[in-house]
């Protein structure tokens, strides 16, 4: 999923370390959804949601209308803002690649999301099903029902799903810390490789400042 370049939510920032809007970009999303709720209900329905989705990302239909029935869980045909706040979040953490830190600060409300059936419990379908939103990798997802189904039914309750945010967002930060010391060590290189250039050069022009000299 990548949001379009130029709609409303490419220019939203979005907190790296809670996953959340800041006060002033809340007050622009909800000005935002009230110009959407055209038919003044507070309330998007389906039909409003599909055009905003598809405005503002390149999902398929069929994955905005799954986005939908799953915000939708009492199937009333209509999503409110705190919903809609919810997966503008969710966009935006997986725009900036943040899926880990987000899953790991909100694993209640991602939790109730993927619940759709409301059996508080979790089968590898679900995630599965709503895989496009998080991009948790397919490895990933048998490491988890390996390590983390401590009941051994084969789905994951809240305290197991926690348990896996937590080790995910883990897995993740020593990732990023793996690629800033590479990083780090590359601009060390790239600094010594140019004084060395340098060094180089003005041994050169000096021996040839040599050379004249003795003509």
């Amino acid at each position: 999923m990548k949001l379009r370049k130029g709609s409303f939510l490419w220019y939203l920032y979005l907190d790296k370390l809670y996953c959340l809007l800041s006060l002033r970009n809340v007050k622009a999303l909800a000005d935002y959804f009230d110009l959407l709720d055209v038919h003044r209900t507070n309330t998007l329905n389906d039909v409003l949601f599909y055009h905003f989705m598809d405005h503002v990302t390149n999902l398929s239909q069929r994955h905005i209308m799954v986005i939908f029935h799953m915000l939708d869980w009492s199937a009333k045909g209509e999503v409110s803002f705190d919903q809609f706040y919810m997966v503008v979040c969710i966009l935006l953490a997986q725009q900036n690649h943040l899926e880990e830190q987000f899953i790991f600060r909100h694993s209640r409300p991602v939790f109730e999301l993927l619940d759709v059936d409301g059996e508080k419990k979790l089968s590898v379908h679900h995630f599965y099903n709503y895989n496009f939103l998080f991009n948790i990798k397919k490895p990933q997802l048998r490491e988890l029902f390996h390590h983390f189904d401590i009941t051994g039914d084969h789905r994951l309750n809240y305290k197991e799903f926690k348990l896996f945010t937590i080790f995910y967002v883990d897995k993740y930060q020593k990732k990023q810390k793996e690629k800033e010391e590479e990083r780090h060590e590359g601009l060390i290189r790239t600094k010594i490789a140019l004084l060395e250039w340098g060094s180089g050069s003005r041994r050169t022009r000096h021996r040839q400042g040599q050379g004249e000299a003795h003509k």
